[in-house]
């Protein structure tokens, strides 16, 4: 059974109300914690870009990643699955933060990918990860629940 259904949580896949790209977060990380996903992102063969101001260059350690990102854009471009782009920014070690675009996440599908994504993140960590809408990272509407390993609700999807 999917953590969650489509037809439930659509308004929350909606980037007119979310904002295209939503904001998918995991606080109080650190370095290892940011090592474990870049060793998640290999482990499960994704395909990566990682670019420092807009040039490509080899995937760094995630300490060396983070050092660099204090003057640079370090941002890392992971692809889940076949047309569905994640983009990771090394802002801190504190916490790792990366975008989805809802308007590769459509239906049941969509729904499924994300959650899939969230839990592989928030597993490996032992964390929760959250998704809010864009810019608004105060505000929460799904996100991985570790002590119930899936992926809840954290805000009604039903907009009057």
């Amino acid at each position: 059974m999917p953590d969650l259904l489509w037809d439930d949580v659509r308004n929350f896949f909606d980037p007119a109300l979310m904002g295209s790209l939503p904001d998918a977060r995991v606080a109080d990380t650190s370095v290892e914690d940011w090592q474990a996903v870049l060793d998640l992102v290999r482990s499960q063969g994704w395909s990566c870009e990682y670019s420092e101001d807009g040039v490509a260059v080899r995937l760094p350690r995630a300490a060396d990643m983070l050092v660099r990102s204090e003057g640079t854009d370090a941002v890392l471009r992971v692809w889940p699955a076949t047309g569905v782009l994640v983009i990771f920014r090394a802002y801190e070690a504190g916490s790792i933060d990366f975008d989805v675009d809802l308007r590769e996440l459509r239906g049941q599908v969509g729904v499924n990918l994300l959650c899939r994504l969230l839990r592989a993140i928030g597993r490996r960590l032992g964390k929760p990860v959250t998704l809010a809408p864009e810019s608004d990272p105060l505000h929460p509407v799904l996100g991985f629940d570790v002590e119930a390993d899936r992926v809840v609700l954290l805000a009604d999807p039903q907009v009057s």
